[in-house]
């Protein structure tokens, strides 16, 4: 069996779906990576499939770390603009045989994620901001 290089399938990925830049693809597999080390710290070092819950988790932590407050800038430069867009990056991923998925697994799994502006613009608001938005306003 041929195995398949990752530049290659991301190639003919980015041939054939023109909505999301190479380095969306370069990013999640990544991510991938960093998610599954958090989930094996969970698992007593087990690496284990993740679920799209966790790697919607995994991928805002990481780019958060990678990126900061530009994460969202950086997205959209890869034409990324909400969870549902991951889903699809890694459904393309998986079509390719770049990842592997399980019966469970599918793209409604990122339908539901996190709010952009949640995950990655609010850590980096001051916190005057922060406590303003917290305090109900008054009758």
């Amino acid at each position: 069996m041929h195995e398949v290089n990752f530049d290659e399938a991301v190639e003919l990925i980015v041939a054939a779906d023109t909505r999301y830049q190479r380095d969306a693809y370069g990013f999640m597999r990544e991510a991938l990576d960093f998610t599954q080390k958090l989930v094996g710290k969970e698992n007593q070092g087990k690496v284990r499939h993740v679920t799209g819950l966790e790697l919607l988790d995994g991928l805002r932590q990481y780019a958060l770390q990678q990126f900061g407050p530009m994460t969202t800038t950086v997205f959209e430069e890869w034409g990324v603009r909400n969870c549902r867009d991951f889903g699809e990056i890694v459904f393309n991923m998986v079509e390719n045989g770049l990842l592997a998925k399980t019966e469970k697994d599918s793209r409604e799994d990122f339908q539901d994620g996190y709010d952009f502006t949640e995950a990655f613009h609010k850590p980096f608001w001051p916190a005057r901001r922060l406590q303003a938005e917290a305090k109900p306003l008054a009758k």
